[in-house]
């Protein structure tokens, strides 16, 4: 089984635990191994769900394909001590257990897919630019609306918003759109620039197993 991993800092784990995240784009990047044999004169298409590598001649060099399948049931990493579920380890002579600096107690990176307690499954898959995410996407992606009483604009939008008692969402920082929400989000997460740089992602949507 594979693992796929959100992003804790923002809290896209937890968003995708409560349902509020359904979808996750995940950006194409060139293998580094395969960097030195790209041509300035090549490109890159978009072909059945897949990206498609050109030279010049329009011959396909290469072929990436999605790494999640649509029906896939894919584990959710969460570090041994966010999810409770700890793996078969060694004892130190006080009976302790022995957490090397790789173990998934500290670093989900580092865990058995097969130990995650959540799991999701890859309900659709598709290739796009980044930028062509449409406002129902962004609100997939997990990106938070809250109604307000303006005359500008009817709503809302945050990437780090989240319950405040009964005082509603709140949110470091509001914007007008859902894709000026998502933009923000997606710097914070990739990179300053990505968003301007709209590179390939595969987009996957899924709903919560468990």
């Amino acid at each position: 089984m594979k693992k796929i991993m959100f992003n804790d800092k923002f809290r896209l784990t937890q968003a995708v635990l409560e349902g509020r995240k359904t979808m996750t784009r995940r950006i194409f990047y060139i293998p580094d191994k395969l960097a030195p044999y790209l041509d300035i004169d090549d490109t890159f298409d978009i072909a059945d769900n897949c990206i498609i590598w050109k030279d010049k001649s329009d011959n396909i060099r290469m072929t990436f394909e999605p790494k999640y399948k649509v029906g896939e049931v894919v584990a959710i990493a969460q570090s041994y001590s966010d999810c409770g579920n700890m793996p078969d380890l060694g004892l130190d002579e006080d009976g302790y257990p022995i957490m090397p600096k790789n173990s998934g107690f500290f670093n989900k990176m580092f865990v058995r897919a097969n130990l995650m307690p959540h799991h999701i499954r890859i309900t659709d898959v598709k290739v796009e630019r980044l930028q062509d995410i449409s406002d129902g996407d962004c609100l997939k992606e997990g990106i938070v609306r809250q109604e307000v009483i303006s005359d500008e604009s009817p709503f809302l939008y945050a990437y780090d918003a989240f319950l405040n008692g009964e005082s509603g969402y709140f949110a470091s920082r509001w914007f007008k759109t859902p894709k000026e929400a998502f933009a923000a989000l997606i710097d914070k997460v990739s990179g300053k620039g990505t968003w301007e740089s709209n590179p390939f992602v595969f987009a996957y949507e899924f709903v919560l197993v468990d």
